[in-house]
């Protein structure tokens, strides 16, 4: 056997060893999975506090309207009842309640859904 037919079938034997060391076929602990949610979680978080800070703040701060003010748990114990799915469509389409205005979108219709949704998850974690 001479040394050039040994190593194409050396190239062939170790392409097919690493395709067995394949990062995405590892198996993912709870752990990781646990860990993973909650820096997307945290992540929603401050990008809802930068929406919040950029377009809801001017309302919410200074009760314009009836706005609840951000950590005022009486003030938001009965929006919050539905729950807070309920609340973020309310945030995106509009709300006429008993003690205030809420526009679409806080007024800004150049607001994503997700950013709408990330800014009441900020508000949701001044609660607690």
């Amino acid at each position: 056997m001479t040394i050039q037919s040994f190593v194409p079938a050396f190239f062939i034997v170790a392409l097919f060893s690493l395709g067995a060391c394949n990062p995405d076929k590892l198996p993912v602990s709870d752990e990781v999975l646990e860990s993973k949610a909650e820096a997307v979680a945290e992540k929603k978080v401050e990008e809802g506090k930068k929406t919040y800070e950029s377009n809801c703040a001017g309302c919410h701060d200074s009760g314009v309207s009836g706005a609840p003010k951000p950590g005022d748990k009486e003030a938001w114990r009965e929006r919050i009842a539905p729950g807070v799915a309920a609340m973020v469509k309310k945030s995106i389409e509009g709300y006429e309640g008993k003690s205030g205005v809420m526009p679409p979108k806080g007024g800004n219709d150049t607001l994503t859904d997700a950013e709408v949704s990330n800014a009441v998850d900020f508000m949701m974690v001044k609660l607690k």
